[in-house]
């Protein structure tokens, strides 16, 4: 890695480090003392690609990472199908504390209120602010509705591109637990669909990449990546259903 790039990646895990201790110290929200850890955000801070989700579940609330349950392994095999590894992106969500309504067995995960993201919202602008990528995916409805309005309906206006914060292109898709809850025939077309949206994801990256190189003389162009393997949808052999 080039010295320039060590030194911009300091300086930019020297701004998101202490925004994490004023998110950890928040407590706007109820669900700020209900929450056993803030999930403020992790990976690459020079990363292209930032994906952000709704919110914390169990899991992530138990370990203090995001998206390191089910849906996080599910997200790992979908970034892997377009060439890319885990620690290559920055991964947050819209809230940093898991949002939880009474269940029989204990508290259940629920999607986030409108005033707990936007509680919260200063802490994801400022991540965007400070990664500064180029393409933004958005997993599910609510982290959608965060950016597009609460009008927005995934399953009509996914797979689309709108411009983001700081006009950077945002792109929504389903989230990795919808995919998980989904039985027979409903899992491939789900899966089909979000195949399609990481293409574009994929197309996208490319694309911003060849524009940022633009001013790179022509015998300094870095090679362009190898097309990433795909056997199945993610990853998986054709026909095995995650």
């Amino acid at each position: 890695m080039r010295a320039l790039d060590l030194d911009e990646r300091t300086r930019r895990e020297r701004l998101l480090a202490p925004a994490a201790a004023v998110a950890d110290a928040c407590r706007k929200c109820a669900i700020g003392y209900e929450r056993r850890h803030n999930v403020y955000g992790e990976g690459d801070p020079l990363a292209a690609l930032m994906v952000i989700g709704e919110g914390p579940g169990e899991t992530e609330d138990m370990l203090g990472r995001p998206f390191v349950g089910r849906a996080g392994q599910l997200l790992e095999k979908m970034l892997g199908a377009i060439g890319l590894a885990r620690e290559d992106v920055y991964i947050c969500n819209t809230v940093k504390c898991r949002p939880t309504s009474p269940g029989p067995r204990g508290p259940r995960n629920r999607a986030p209120e409108p005033d707990e993201m936007a509680n919260c919202r200063p802490f994801l602008d400022e991540q965007i602010d400070v990664v500064a990528p180029g393409v933004i995916l958005a997993l599910g409805a609510p982290a959608a509705k965060s950016f597009l309005g609460r009008d927005f309906q995934i399953t009509k206006m996914r797979g689309r591109w709108y411009a983001g914060p700081n006009g950077v292109p945002l792109i929504a898709s389903f989230h990795p637990a919808y995919i998980l809850r989904q039985t027979g025939g409903e899992i491939e077309a789900v899966k089909r669909l979000v195949w399609r949206d990481l293409k574009a994801v994929r197309a996208k990256l490319d694309e911003v990449a060849a524009l940022r190189a633009a001013p790179l003389r022509a015998d300094k162009m870095p090679e362009p990546p190898p097309e990433p393997l795909q056997t199945g949808l993610f990853g998986e052999a054709p026909g095995t259903v995650c």
